[in-house]
Formats: structure tokens, C-alpha cells, sequence
């Protein structure tokens, strides 16, 4: 039984893919080990960690996807969205925005909730009659937003929604989600590889890599030494972290 407030609690889970490589010898390999962390309505929780960490594999297994070991509790009742890395559908399809959205609908789909959709998602209107191939790859990825809130989630899950845009669209577009928690009030859970995001939108912080290294708020544990043991000093991660702290205690 969840608390009122908890939207999904994960236990003791870990998941292992058959490797019947040549020379595996048949063996499972296990991709995540142990992952242990809950969420509450309206919190923002960011997923970090190396290439290879198991972020996107959590998300397959919290979504029922592939098969796993240990307890993922949704509240029961839960409307969960899902926003992929990119649109993957080839954009020259002669489909219209409009008419991508209609495939989500439900049997109450019509024009008006085409446009409010889209109007969440800070695009114009006439949007709805261009076709896919026609917007750029950060309004495809708002497009996809639009899709998801189409369902009413309780629960968005973003897998790295920024990959594929330049800077300049990735911090719109997570001002974007910070506006739609903030409006519907939605609970998020984010992998992104951007620790100065992380820190400006994010309430909490799953650390993995295989296993889990950390999980509680950035501050308490984005610490260099959890970022050193996370992504094995990479140099990048290392100074970025420094040059985090040393911005809070000269504003402090």
C-alpha cells in the first residue's frame, strides 16, 4: 500500500539480460543491481550516469517492458506519459502535426484538444497543419510533449528529451517541462547528462551505474566524490561539479 502522496516506489530492483554470445557461455548479465527510490506527486527526479549505466533500461522495466526482478509500485489509477529521445517515425510520412496527435487520441479527440495540447507546449497554432518533416527537431520534440499530455499524465518520463537539439533549445525545453510540472503539477522523472539541469530543475537525484550510487537532492548528493565514484573522474564531470560549488560559496 502507497502513501497518498506516492506516486511510484521501487524496490530491490534489478534486471539481467541472457548473454549467449560465442564465448559467454550462456551467463546473464546483470544490467541494474539493487535500485531502491520513491516518488512523490510534483517531484522532479533526474536520472544521471555514464553511457552504459542502465538509465534507459530503468525507465524499460518501470514501463513493464522487458521483465525484472524486484517490486515497481505504481499508484493505482497512475496515467503515466513517455517522451522518448526523438520522433521515431520518418519524418517524410505524409502526416501533419494534427494528424499525429489524432493517432494518440482517445474517442473524445478533436481540433480543440489538438491546439490546447499544443498551446502547452509554447507552439503556435498553425503547427497543426505542417507536416512532420516540415519543424525543426526541437519542435518535434515538443510535438512529442504535446503527445504525451494528450493522456492527462499524473507522470511524465523524459528519456534525455534534449539529445538531438543545440543548447539553446535544451534549456527551452526544460524551462518548458519546469512550466508544465509547475502548471499541472505533474510528477517527472528526467535522464539527463547536464548536471547544471540537474541542479536547476531537479528536487532529486538517482545516481547510477549498474547499481545505484546515490539518491536524494543534488546538494546532498552531487558531491565530488559520488560524481568521481559515478563516472570514474571523468575530467568534465569532475571540474563542472567544482565549478558549481565554488559559484555557491562565493554567493553565499
Amino acid at each position: 500500500m502507497l502513501q497518498n502522496d506516492t506516486i511510484l516506489k521501487v524496490e530491490n530492483l534489478s534486471v539481467k539480460f541472457s548473454n549467449r554470445g560465442k564465448f559467454a557461455g550462456g551467463k546473464n548479465e546483470e544490467i541494474l543491481n539493487d535500485i531502491n527510490f520513491i516518488v512523490k506527486k510534483g517531484d522532479v527526479l533526474a536520472i544521471i550516469g555514464p553511457n552504459g549505466a542502465g538509465k534507459t533500461t530503468l525507465f524499460r522495466a518501470l514501463l513493464n517492458i522487458i521483465p525484472y526482478e524486484g517490486s515497481v509500485v505504481w499508484q493505482k489509477g497512475v496515467r503515466i506519459g513517455y517522451v522518448p529521445q526523438r520522433m521515431e517515425i520518418e519524418t517524410d510520412i505524409p502526416l501533419t502535426i494534427y494528424e499525429f496527435l489524432r493517432l494518440r487520441g482517445s474517442d473524445n479527440f478533436s481540433f480543440e484538444k489538438a491546439k490546447e495540447a499544443i498551446k502547452s507546449v509554447l507552439l503556435p497554432v498553425e503547427i497543426l497543419s505542417a507536416g512532420l518533416g516540415e519543424i525543426s527537431v526541437g519542435q518535434r520534440q515538443r510535438v512529442l510533449v504535446a503527445w504525451s499530455l494528450l493522456g492527462k499524465p499524473d507522470i511524465l518520463l523524459f528519456d534525455e528529451p534534449t539529445a538531438d537539439i543545440d543548447i539553446r533549445g535544451q534549456e527551452s525545453i526544460y524551462q518548458l517541462l519546469y512550466n508544465l510540472q509547475d502548471k499541472f503539477n505533474l510528477a517527472i522523472i528526467l535522464i539527463s547528462h547536464e548536471l547544471n539541469i540537474v541542479y536547476k530543475y531537479a528536487e532529486k537525484v538517482l545516481c547510477l551505474n549498474r547499481g545505484q550510487v546515490c539518491f536524494g537532492t543534488p546538494k546532498e548528493v552531487l558531491s565530488p566524490e559520488h560524481i568521481q565514484e559515478l563516472y570514474g573522474g571523468e575530467r568534465g564531470f569532475y571540474q563542472h561539479l567544482h565549478h558549481h560549488h565554488d559559484l555557491e560559496e562565493h554567493n553565499s
